[in-house]
């Protein structure tokens, strides 16, 4: 058996935060997390200009919060906050040759939906399966080429090297793949930094995404509660023989009941609360707490995949 090391960063408007995972794909331990506050207006998270406000800032706290952890390498896995991009199910007609051509055909589909140009964004796809007419479902991520490169250019300056790049919502899912492996048909609910995301999955992939920027203030709840049941009534317009019987939440300690409750009365079932330390082992000298562990969550979701 392999044992390796990976490192996973996770940023928002506040902090940086990392996780050192060891092991193994099939057993990963935390090994240690860090993070370092970033003072305010260091970084907004942006969809259409760069990020970054305080580059010196930044670096001063990324180097410090790497430093913290004991591992060599240089190479991290980079989790983004998802109001920094876009993701959404497309269909697409006919087959691609190639990746390349996949990546041009759906730019020009795209570029009548998109208030930019599309040669401008950085875009990825996974195909999630074939129609029996032959058309493709594809979910796709893109974000804008000044925003990706200026968080490169930023690490690298910190003597890292950003060696894959992800959305929050994803690496959520990652840290998670395990236990929601076990249902096939299932529907994920997440507030993660400010961020509301709910994805709902058939037969084991994606087929509906939706992810909404909530104010951290006190409507807050009622926005949450709107939006939650508006997407599952979406959902069950979309796919009307699908019954969302299997739910998984992930919120903040502090409101994981409250959106538990919220999540229950748009489903219509008892929904299961995920929590970061049932995921994997965790190292004696970390803390187990919901409290410490919620904030690293993403960069423990990123550092999986580098496993």
């Amino acid at each position: 058996m392999f044992f390796r090391n990976a490192i996973g960063v996770s940023l928002t408007s506040s902090s940086v935060a990392f996780a050192h995972v060891g092991g193994s794909e099939a057993s990963p331990r935390l090994e240690r997390v860090s993070s370092r506050p970033l003072s305010p207006g260091t970084l907004r998270p942006l969809f259409r200009e760069q990020n970054i406000f305080n580059p010196q800032g930044f670096i001063i706290a990324l180097k410090e919060a790497r430093n913290a952890l004991p591992c060599r390498g240089r190479s991290v896995s980079l989790s983004l906050p998802d109001s920094v991009g876009r993701v959404m199910m497309l269909d697409m007609e006919g087959r691609f040759r190639t990746r390349a051509e996949g990546l041009d055909l759906i730019r020009w589909k795209l570029k009548k939906r998109l208030p930019f140009d599309t040669a401008d964004a950085h875009l990825d796809y996974q195909q999630i399966k074939t129609r029996e007419n032959g058309d493709m479902v594809l979910l796709v991520a893109l974000v804008l080429r000044p925003v990706i490169t200026q968080y490169e250019e930023l690490l690298e300056a910190a003597g890292m090297v950003p060696a894959r790049i992800d959305f929050n919502s994803f690496n959520l899912c990652n840290l998670f793949e395990r236990r929601l492996g076990a249902r096939e048909d299932f529907a994920l609910a997440t507030y993660y930094e400010s961020n509301l995301g709910i994805m709902f999955f058939a037969d084991g992939r994606p087929e509906f995404v939706r992810n909404k920027e909530l104010p951290g203030d006190e409507t807050v709840y009622d926005r949450m509660h709107k939006e939650i049941r508006c997407t599952f009534l979406a959902y069950k317009e979309h796919f009307p023989e699908r019954e969302s019987r299997n739910v998984f939440c992930f919120a903040p300690p502090p409101m994981a009941k409250d959106f538990c409750g919220i999540a229950s009365d748009a489903a219509g079932c008892d929904p299961i609360l995920l929590e970061t330390k049932s995921a994997l082992e965790i190292r004696e000298n970390t803390s187990t707490k919901p409290e410490f562990l919620f904030p690293f969550t993403a960069a423990i979701g990123a550092a999986l995949k580098a496993l």
